[in-house]
């Protein structure tokens, strides 16, 4: 199948920007959105064969990336040096990959608990709906959430509650103990019984590790 240019996937006068702008700044949720180089978002929309007239298109043309709640979740968008990765690289459609994409899932996000949301694009009947890869049950979960739900989600959701055995007391300030590329492992890990936020040890590590772990490669 032949690709559609960016000027195709260009779409100015129906441009998605203005109203995810609008639903972060109206979020209960903090965030911080890192602009993308002309060039890089162009990139991204190309290879994602993405219309900025959607949300995924205006995040991938927009942004280098989203950071919300702190920097919890990392939300990813076009190559940039602030983000370990892009939606290109981590999904097997740029010639700079960031790690070994997953067949049939497309990453969108990841948190700093080692956990992963990817759009089902053919592992699990390409429902098109975000999935969780949850490191305290090791699998992948439906959140029945289109992207543009999953954006609402992020700008309003109570991800308090959705995290809630996965943080502890003071997570914010040390979150200051990661470094790019790092997130944390959790020791007793989070899938056993003695594992939890409160009570488990954190050790920064590679993402590239955490991901090992959601492939299954464990």
């Amino acid at each position: 199948m032949q690709k559609l240019s960016v000027h195709e996937l260009l779409d100015l006068e129906n441009d998605a920007w203005p109203e995810l702008k609008q639903l972060l700044e109206e979020g209960s949720n903090t965030y911080t959105v890192i602009p993308a180089q002309r060039s890089k978002g162009e990139e991204a929309i190309y290879g994602l064969q993405v219309s900025t007239r959607s949300y995924l298109g205006a995040i991938a043309y927009e942004t280098g990336g989203v950071l919300v709640d702190h920097g919890w979740i990392t939300l990813l968008g076009a190559e940039t040096e602030q983000v370990v990765g892009s939606l290109t690289s981590w999904n097997g459609l740029s010639d700079r990959p960031a790690l070994e994409a997953l067949e049939g899932m497309l990453v969108v996000a990841y948190d700093v608990a080692g956990g992963f949301f990817a759009m089902d694009t053919g592992k699990f009947e390409g429902s098109g709906h975000v999935y969780y890869f949850a490191p305290d049950t090791l699998e992948w979960e439906s959140t029945e959430l289109a992207y543009s739900e999953f954006m609402n989600w992020l700008a309003h959701g109570d991800l308090e509650q959705f995290y809630q055995t996965f943080r502890w007391q003071g997570w914010q300030n040390d979150m200051s103990q990661l470094q790019q590329a790092e997130v944390f492992a959790y020791y007793p890990p989070l899938w056993t019984k003695e594992g939890g936020g409160q009570t488990s040890q954190k050790t920064p590590i590679a993402i590239t590790e955490a991901w090992k772990i959601a492939r299954g490669e464990r």
